[in-house]
C-alpha cells in the first residue's frame, strides 16, 4: 500500500515509517519539523519508496496519486513542547486532523488517529478502560494537548459516521525508546540525560505518581494491527504494568551506573496521579500486548542517548522482565 504518515519525522512516527518500509509499503512522510527532526528519518531518505514532505498540515494536506492509508501522528507530544506551543498544538489537533481526514475521504483511504492516554486526564477510574470518559481540566495548562486530542477523536468519529471514512482511533500510553529528544521534558529522556551527564536526577513531587511504560516497537506493532483491523476503536495501546516515577529514576540510575543523586522538584499542575491502561480490547480485537521487557527497552534507549550525548559506557540489563519492575506495586 501507499501510506501517508503525518508527524513521520517524530519519535514514534519515524519508527512507524521504518516499519512500513520494511514491510514493503510506499511511505509519504509529512512533517513541519516543529518538534521533530530530519535526523530521525535521515537513514530513510535514500529509499526509493520513501518521500519526505516538509509541510504544516494545519495549512492543508494534498498528496497527489494513490493513497491507501493515512496515519495521523502530527502533534507536539511532550508537556514541554505543547506548553511552549499551545496554539500550534490546538491547531494541529483540530485543523490538522480535519485536513488529514479530508485526504482520507478524498482518496477512500483508511485513517488512523493516534490519540493519547491524556484523553483520560487525571483519571478517577483505575486502570483506564476505553469506556471511561475521563477527568480533564479544560482550562488547565495541559488542556491544549488533552482537549486537542479529545476534539480529534470526536472529529474522527464524525467522519466515520457521517462521511463513511474507514477511520480508527488508538489511545497511546507512555511510549519510550530510541529517537526521543534528550530535552523533550518527559521523564525517561530527562532521567537518562541527567544520569549520563552526572547531574541530579529530578523527580517531581514525592515520586509516587505512576506511569505505564511501553517500548516503541510494541506500540508500532499495535498501530499496524489496528490499521489492518475492522474495528473503529478507540483502543488502548500501552503496558498495563505501572512503575512510580521514583522507582523509574532509581532504575535509570542503576542501568546507567551514574553517581547522580535523586532530588525532588515541585510537581506540575494537573500532573496525573496514576496512569495504567486496561488493554483487554487490544488483546481481544488485535491479539496485541507488549512483548519487549521494559529493562531491555531502557537499555536500548540509554545506548541511543549515550551516542547522542557522547558517552560510551553500555547499560547492563539485569533479570527484570516486562512484568517485573522495581516494586511490588507494579502490575497491581
Amino acid at each position: 500500500m501507499r501510506a501517508v504518515v503525518t508527524g513521520g519525522a517524530g519519535f514514534i512516527g519515524s519508527h512507524l515509517c521504518e516499519r512500513l518500509l520494511r514491510e514493503g509499503h510506499d511511505v509519504v512522510c509529512v512533517d513541519n519539523l516543529l518538534t521533530s527532526s530530519v535526523e530521525n528519518i535521515g537513514h530513510l531518505l535514500g529509499e526509493s519508496r520513501f518521500r519526505f514532505s516538509r509541510w504544516d498540515i494545519s495549512q492543508g494536506l494534498d498528496v497527489p496519486g494513490q493513497v491507501d492509508a493515512v496515519l495521523h501522528l502530527a502533534s507536539p507530544a511532550s508537556p514541554a513542547d505543547y506548553l511552549a506551543l499551545p496554539l500550534e498544538t490546538l491547531r494541529v489537533g483540530s485543523a490538522g486532523t480535519w485536513h488529514a481526514l479530508d485526504l482520507a475521504a478524498a482518496k477512500r483511504a483508511r485513517f488512523l488517529l493516534t490519540s493519547t492516554s491524556e484523553s483520560y486526564g487525571d483519571p478517577l477510574v483505575h486502570p483506564q478502560p476505553e469506556s471511561y470518559w475521563g477527568h480533564v481540566n479544560p482550562v488547565g495548562p495541559r488542556s491544549v494537548y488533552d482537549e486537542a486530542k479529545r476534539f480529534a477523536e470526536a472529529l474522527t468519529t464524525a467522519f466515520r459516521v457521517h462521511r463513511g471514512v474507514d477511520a480508527k482511533i488508538v489511545r497511546i500510553f507512555n511510549t519510550f525508546g530510541p529517537r526521543m529528544r534528550p530535552d523533550d521534558g518527559r521523564a525517561i529522556p530527562t532521567f537518562i540525560r541527567q544520569a549520563l551527564r552526572g547531574e541530579p536526577i529530578t523527580v517531581t513531587g514525592d515520586g509516587s505518581q505512576t506511569r505505564s511504560l511501553c517500548y516503541v516497537d510494541d506500540v508500532v506493532d499495535g498501530l499496524l494491527r489496528m490499521l489492518g483491523s475492522s474495528h473503529g476503536g478507540p483502543v488502548n495501546l500501552g503496558n498495563p504494568h505501572e512503575v512510580s516515577m521514583l522507582e523509574l529514576a532509581q532504575w535509570v540510575a542503576k542501568l546507567t551506573r551514574t553517581t547522580s543523586e535523586i532530588t525532588r522538584i515541585p510537581r506540575p499542575q494537573d500532573d496525573p496521579e496514576r496512569r495504567r491502561p486496561d488493554i483487554s480490547l487490544a488483546r481481544e480485537l488485535l491479539n496485541w500486548e507488549p512483548t519487549t521487557p521494559v529493562e531491555r527497552g531502557l537499555c536500548e534507549t540509554i545506548s541511543c542517548f549515550r551516542l547522542r550525548l557522547g558517552s560510551e559506557e553500555p547499560a547492563e540489563p539485569g533479570n527484570r522482565t516486562v512484568t517485573s519492575v522495581p516494586s511490588d506495586r507494579a502490575g497491581s
